[in-house]
């Protein structure tokens, strides 16, 4: 009998990403947020390789499913690209990256921008709005923070 398969979490800078791996991040992020979400903008942001980027997933036989990265903002670090592939919705994947995530941050601040209707999920890890409602590439979003 087959050991069931499973999801492996991995976190590395820039540096050491394999070229695999940030193959199948980029097109994660893009089949999302560009395809699936109708979102014309430039993926590519250029904070991907700065030297305080910290780059979280999980994968599974090679795949990855569902990713986040963290940004270093200075005086709090900024949680973004959360984004999970359709066929691994609903598993509880985003909820595991958010929990890595915080425990890399540790005991600093942290600020994310939420989409809209992923408010209550990003509250349950302690993150409260901090302004109004603004449009991002057409999506209504939220700017949230989250104190140690």
């Amino acid at each position: 009998m087959l050991p069931e398969p499973h999801d492996e979490l991995r976190s590395a800078t820039f540096r050491d990403l394999d070229t695999t791996t940030l193959y199948g991040i980029l097109k994660l992020r893009a089949d999302v947020f560009i395809t699936e979400q109708q979102c014309a903008y430039s993926e590519l942001d250029g904070r991907d390789d700065e030297p305080g980027t910290r780059h979280v997933w999980l994968e599974r036989d090679g795949e990855i499913r569902s990713y986040l990265r963290i940004l270093n903002d200075g005086d709090v670090q900024r949680i973004g690209r959360v984004v999970t592939a359709k066929s691994a919705r609903g598993g509880g994947l985003s909820g595991r990256l958010m929990t890595e995530a915080l425990a890399i941050i540790g005991n600093r601040p942290s600020v994310l921008d939420a989409q809209a209707h992923l408010t209550k999920f990003y509250a349950k890890f302690g993150f409260e709005p901090t302004g109004p409602q603004f449009l991002e590439d057409g999506i209504p979003h939220v700017p949230m923070r989250r104190e140690p």
